[in-house]
C-alpha cells in the first residue's frame, strides 16, 4: 500500500483541471452560501470584488484553479489539498505535522487567506485574491480526495465511468456532482444548490446544520479547517474506496457507486456552502 502513495505535489501543476472540485461542484458550495449569508456580508463582499450581482460569490469560486495554473499563481498549487499519509480503506487520519507539507497544504492556506482577508493594510487587490482563495478552498476541503494522498489523491487510480476511461479523482470532481446536478452550467448549480439549501433550511439537513458550524472560528482557522479535512478524509474509508482499490479500478463508477456516493457529494457540498456563508459572515463582522 506505502508504495502507491504519492503526494499530490507531484502532479499539481501538471494537473490544472483534476485537482479540485469541478467549477460545478466549486460554484454549488458558493450558492448555497449565497443564500444564507447576511445582508451585510453581501454588501461587504460584492463592494469587495466589485460584482453586485447575485453571482458574486459563484463568478469567482473557480477562479483559483485558473491561477495556479498561471506562473504568478503557481506557488499557490500546494494549498488545495492536505496529502493525507493514511492508509485507506482500513485506516484514514489527518496530521497536520506529518501531512502539510513545507509548501503548505489547504489547511494553513484556508488560515492564511483568512487572516490576509483581514489585513486592513494590504492593497484592495491582495484582498480580492484573498477573498477568491477563501471561496475556493472551502470547497476544495469538503472532497474527500483532496485529503488523501494514496495514489495522487486519486489521479493515479485508473477508472471507468459510464463507459469511458477516466481516474478516481475525476469522478468525484466532476462525474458524480454532474449527475446529481443533471448537467455542468452555472444555472445547473445555482439549482442544485437552491435544492440543498431548503434541505437545509427545513429537510434532510435541518437538525444537522447546527453541528456543521459548531466551534467555527476565523480566529481559530487552522482547527476549523483541520476539522473539516478530517470529516473529508473519513469518506476515503467509509465511501471512496470502503470496497477496497480493486473494487473501483474493475467496476463501472455510474451505477451502484455512484448511487452509494451521491448523499456524500450531496452533504460535502451542504456542509461547506454552510460553512463558507458563516465563515464569510464572521469575515465581515470583523473587517
Amino acid at each position: 500500500m506505502a508504495a502507491r502513495v504519492l503526494s499530490l505535489a507531484l502532479l499539481a501543476s501538471g494537473l490544472p483541471s483534476t485537482l479540485a472540485w469541478g467549477a460545478l461542484g466549486h460554484e454549488a458550495v458558493a450558492y448555497v452560501a449565497t443564500n444564507f449569508v447576511a445582508s451585510t456580508t453581501k454588501s461587504y463582499f460584492q463592494t469587495l470584488l466589485g460584482d453586485t450581482s447575485t453571482d458574486y460569490l459563484a463568478s469567482v469560486a473557480s477562479w483559483a484553479d485558473s491561477w495556479r495554473s498561471t506562473t504568478a499563481g503557481k506557488f499557490s498549487a500546494p494549498f488545495h489539498y492536505i496529502d493525507a499519509n493514511d492508509s485507506p480503506p482500513s485506516s484514514c487520519s489527518v496530521s497536520l505535522s506529518r501531512d502539510c507539507g513545507s509548501g503548505g497544504c489547504v489547511v494553513s492556506a484556508i488560515s492564511n487567506y483568512t487572516t490576509r482577508l483581514l489585513t486592513s493594510s494590504l492593497s484592495k487587490s491582495e484582498r480580492q485574491i484573498a477573498a477568491k482563495m477563501v471561496i475556493h478552498l472551502l470547497g476544495d476541503i469538503g472532497q474527500p480526495l483532496h485529503c488523501e494522498a494514496l495514489d495522487v489523491g486519486g489521479n493515479d487510480i485508473d477508472v471507468t465511468y459510464d463507459g469511458d476511461s477516466t481516474n478516481l479523482h475525476a469522478v468525484w470532481d466532476s462525474n458524480i456532482a454532474e449527475s446529481i446536478a443533471g448537467g455542468s452550467s452555472l444555472s445547473s448549480a445555482k439549482s442544485w444548490a437552491a435544492t440543498l439549501t431548503t434541505a437545509i433550511k427545513t429537510g434532510t439537513y435541518k437538525s444537522a446544520a447546527a453541528g456543521w458550524v459548531s466551534g467555527l472560528s476565523i480566529t481559530s482557522a487552522q482547527s476549523s479547517a483541520l476539522t473539516w479535512a478530517s470529516e473529508s478524509n473519513a469518506e476515503v474509508c467509509s465511501t471512496v474506496l470502503a470496497k477496497g482499490l480493486s473494487y473501483v479500478e474493475k467496476n463501472d463508477l455510474s451505477g451502484a457507486y455512484t448511487t452509494t456516493a451521491t448523499p456524500v457529494v450531496n452533504l460535502q457540498i451542504a456542509k461547506q456552502g454552510y460553512r463558507l456563508a458563516k465563515w464569510l459572515d464572521a469575515i465581515a463582522a470583523a473587517a
